[in-house]
């Protein structure tokens, strides 16, 4: 470990991690303009954004066991080659299969950098893992920040082509890219801790590493999927909604940076049981408020998901050791299956609840095609944000069922000490 420079290829891992997010945070503010260029509906753009959670899932699968066979150095390989190529074909893509198929590439390369790094971080500071997830995964809502904020920025210059934004995610990759070129990785902490393959193989199936991995999905169906979708669900909130994630994903990334010290110090069960309650009444009020009060509602949702995932995360490392490499690859892996199940479904719920708030005697295809300020744009404006606003509500039930699971969890650990 003397000749492995730790800070450099925490700092590297963390621009790669930027650039996962950057792909987050642009495909959110995408969805109306791809709805409206290629002419597709809501829960066709859902299943293209979900496609990004789909690769990410099978990087993380088949990537997390062969990190201890061919190294992290290969995974990370594999994930800047995918970057490249999955941002280079979404620039010039055509339609719907062009975007499936690149938006699969760039969900392969996010899922490759979760496969490589969390391990890597965690077999370097083996006496902090859960601050250092912390620390590490308050990059991802800090690269949605400067995406999101790219896309404002470009659309108040009149720069309103997503393919400018898309663009953007070259700088960072070909950064990271560099900072990992010739660096020497660490072994895994399960090779090096002396756990065989067996035994990771056998703690992957054992009842607690099974229970956490299905509220897996809950958690990031939770956070994902509401921070996938938030642009559009509350577009007729805000005239420039994409700073309601760049508020939330602010928020997240200053309490995973410096919260980390906090989280270190309490029970891990504590800090996933709050974090339910804050992400059930942060949708709940963001269903029912309106104006300024839909920012405050975002805030209490955004302390909620905040330690979600690196926290999942700490506890599997610090609780199931033997799951190695392979236990974070699932994790993270079928959190984002999480993520993708909730894309189409968002979708589907969003295009059914705004067409069952459009009136009596007119259609979805009469008010979509009315002109700018006339009565019909702003009916169809009205019967969105009443979509999006019951389309959270709905959402809200994901971290109520999370609520009874923690406790559960909680009262067990408690009892196991």
């Amino acid at each position: 470990m003397d000749t492995i420079k730790k800070t450099q290829l925490f700092n590297a891992s963390c621009v790669a991690l930027v650039v996962t997010a950057l792909a987050f945070a642009t495909r959110g503010s995408f969805v109306e303009a791809w709805a409206t260029e290629f002419s597709l509906t809501h829960t066709e753009v859902g299943w293209i954004i979900g496609t990004a959670f789909w690769g990410f899932t099978l990087a993380m699968i088949f990537g997390g066991p062969l990190v201890d066979i061919i190294g992290i150095g290969r995974i990370i390989s594999i994930a800047f080659f995918c970057h490249v190529v999955g941002i280079v074909l979404t620039i010039i893509a055509t339609g719907f299969w062009s975007l499936f198929i690149s938006t699969l590439l760039i969900g392969i390369a996010n899922g490759s950098v979760e496969a490589a790094c969390n391990p890597l971080i965690t077999s370097m500071y083996t006496d902090q893992k859960t601050r250092r997830l912390n620390r590490f995964h308050a990059w991802f809502p800090t690269g949605i920040v400067i995406g999101g904020l790219a896309v404002f920025l470009f659309n108040k210059f009149g720069l309103i082509d997503w393919r400018y934004a898309m663009g953007i995610m070259l700088i960072p990759t070909f950064a990271y890219g560099y900072m990992f070129l010739n660096k020497e990785f660490p072994q895994t902490e399960r090779v090096v801790s002396g756990f065989s393959y067996k035994d990771m193989l056998k703690a992957c199936v054992s009842p607690l590493f099974l229970f956490m991995a299905f509220c897996m999905i809950l958690t990031a169906g939770t956070e994902l999927g509401t921070n996938q979708w938030i642009a559009a669900l509350l577009a007729n909130v805000s005239s420039n909604p994409i700073l309601l994630l760049v508020w939330i994903s602010g928020i997240m990334a200053l309490a995973r940076q410096f919260g980390g010290t906090l989280i270190h110090n309490l029970k891990s069960t504590v800090v996933l049981l709050t974090s339910s309650v804050l992400a059930f009444a942060g949708c709940i009020l963001m269903g029912y408020t309106s104006g300024a009060m839909v920012f405050a509602s975002a805030g209490i949702f955004a302390l909620g998901v905040a330690f979600f995932w690196p926290s999942m995360l700490g506890f599997v490392s610090e609780n199931i050791p033997q799951s190695g490499a392979l236990g974070l690859a699932i994790m993270g892996g079928i959190g984002f299956l999480g993520g993708a199940i909730a894309q189409p479904v968002l979708g589907a719920i969003f295009d059914a609840q705004t067409i069952a708030a459009v009136p009596a005697g007119q259609t979805v295809e009469m008010l979509k095609a009315a002109a700018a300020g006339t009565q019909e744009a702003m009916t169809w404006a009205s019967a969105q944000l009443a979509g999006g606003a019951h389309t959270l509500r709905f959402v809200a039930f994901v971290p109520a069922v999370l609520i009874l699971f923690f406790t559960f969890l909680h009262i067990w650990k408690r009892k196991h000490v």
